[in-house]
């Protein structure tokens, strides 16, 4: 639930931050949930080296090898993942691979949803699936403007300067 939290809570106030400082960039969709995402992942980029590593460990499913390796791998690629949403150079590149590390982490969730174990509503299948796709929603508008701006500039770049 605190990733969605911190998603929410760092979009609104990115949002709200372009309204009062009049700063037209700052009050773009994509351009807040760079910011919220970013924030998003550097926290559960966090947890998987401090606060809930042994049951981050604990949620990759049997069939996966080297748990532990795993979860280091997925903070690394979290944390450069939020770090690459900052900057505009690389925020598309960003929000794709973190697209992809969604997906490729939801075997996790299920696992976890599915362990039997007494976890609060929050962890139960539909409720994490449905912030699952909040977050790939995210990822997904944040790649789509990047490619889109990125189109647009080539676009621009090749058009040929008008004779006067």
């Amino acid at each position: 639930m605190e990733p969605l939290i911190t998603l929410l809570a760092v979009t609104a106030l990115t949002l709200a931050v372009g309204v009062a400082a009049r700063k037209p960039s700052l009050r773009r969709l994509p351009v807040a949930l760079r910011g919220g995402l970013a924030a998003m992942f550097a926290l559960t980029a966090t947890v998987h080296f401090a606060f809930m590593r042994a049951e981050l460990v604990a949620m990759v499913p049997p069939w996966l090898p080297a748990p532990e390796l795993l979860v280091t791998m997925t903070g690394v690629a979290e944390l450069a993942g939020a770090v690459g949403l900052l900057l505009p150079a690389t925020a598309g590149w960003a929000a794709g691979g973190l697209t992809l590390l969604l997906v490729a982490l939801y075997p996790a969730n299920v696992h976890l949803a599915l362990s039997g174990q007494d976890l609060p509503w929050w962890d139960q299948l539909p409720e994490r699936t449905l912030m699952q796709l909040i977050f790939l929603a995210a990822t997904t508008t944040v790649l789509i403007d990047r490619i889109r701006a990125r189109t647009s500039a080539t676009r621009t770049a090749s058009k040929p300067a008008n004779a006067a």
